[in-house]
């Protein structure tokens, strides 16, 4: 790259925000990255990363970035309900951050002309659409599930999703949505909250029990599954993005398969379990699991960015392994602790 394409990232001290930078600075990109937390100070710093404090939900804080010379902005800050307990659910949480604080980052974009701007999406607006082994393509629209969890955060992440869209058809901005499936990857994937409350991951206690040789158990229907995508086949996508000047809309990115249970537990026993012993599945059909079956349509970003999953399930859970045990992000197993306990 013969000039290094200036980017901002909100959100950087997140999960995505911290593999998208690190292949950022492979691909030789200038990144000033931004985060709400102090979590992500020590860890950008021993990169010789810029790094500063910005609440994108303050018109004060966008006053702080650079006015001219940005190429890009990647907006990866958002409230999600993994990451909020009972206790601390407020509703207007989600409109100020996620609706006026991408407002206030795309308002910044328009003045100082910085003609790119990329925005994470949840998948989960779509949910009155999903039906089991039918993919989802973006010209479907979106279908809000009004209550529960998630429904404050689909009203809050639609709302940003149009504010892009409007600012890309009123001042020609290169705006660009990527509603992403879940994203797995070693950071987030310990403990959650679920309905406010702290609840260990699926995926979580399936590696766990593996490594410990403790039986497995597939409640429900065992070939029951669900669309996921690796972190890394995500952050790949917002390169291709970067490095295209044309694209614009939204796109899913997604694996455009279906990820059974039955296979999840398998995999993860060849990748963590022990050779030398014999692992168990313990099946129990007569408990309910809450996987919830969708699928999506990855055609329209493997036809106008070239983009296309490179990681298999076992690819994942390798790769996955790998991190995990270089500890090279682990303040994001940190950060998660803190919030937990917060």
């Amino acid at each position: 790259m013969k000039d290094k394409k200036k980017v901002i990232v909100a959100g950087a001290a997140g999960f995505i925000g911290t593999y998208l930078i690190d292949e950022l600075l492979k691909n030789q990109f200038n990144v000033l990255a931004y985060d709400i937390s102090e979590a992500g100070r020590k860890h950008y710093g021993q990169q010789g990363v810029f790094f500063k404090i910005l609440d994108i939900t303050k018109k004060s804080d966008i006053k702080k970035l650079p006015d001219i010379g940005v190429d890009a902005v990647i907006n990866l800050a958002c409230v999600q309900p993994a990451n909020v307990s009972r206790k601390n659910y407020n509703p207007v949480d989600y409109i100020n951050v996620n609706v006026i604080g991408t407002l206030n980052l795309l308002e910044y974009c328009r003045i100082t002309k910085t003609p790119q701007f990329i925005l994470a999406a949840s998948h989960r607006n779509t949910k009155g659409l999903w039906k089991e082994g039918k993919k989802i393509r973006e010209d479907e629209g979106r279908s809000i599930d009004h209550a529960g969890e998630y429904a404050m955060f689909s009203i809050s992440e639609s709302a940003a999703e149009d504010c892009v869209e409007y600012y890309t058809r009123e001042y020609g901005l290169q705006g660009i949505v990527f509603r992403l499936s879940p994203v797995y990857g070693y950071g987030p994937h310990t403990v959650i909250f679920k309905n406010g409350k702290k609840t260990t991951t699926g995926f979580q206690a399936f590696i766990d029990n593996a490594i410990s040789g403790k039986p497995i158990e597939i409640w429900g229907d065992p070939d029951v599954g669900r669309d996921i995508i690796y972190v890394k086949d995500v952050v790949h996508a917002f390169i291709l993005a970067l490095q295209n000047n044309t694209v614009k809309g939204l796109y899913n990115i997604c694996s455009g398969k279906t990820l059974s249970l039955r296979q999840q537990v398998k995999e993860t026993l060849k990748v963590f379990g022990n050779n030398k012993r014999k692992d168990r599945i313990i099946f129990r059909p007569e408990k309910k699991n809450s996987i919830d079956p969708f699928l999506y349509d990855n055609s329209k970003v493997q036809r106008e960015l070239d983009w296309s999953p490179m990681f298999t399930f076992n690819d994942l859970l390798m790769d996955y392994k790998k991190e995990m045990e270089s500890k090279r992000f682990q303040y994001l197993i940190k950060k998660r602790q803190e919030m937990l306990h917060g």
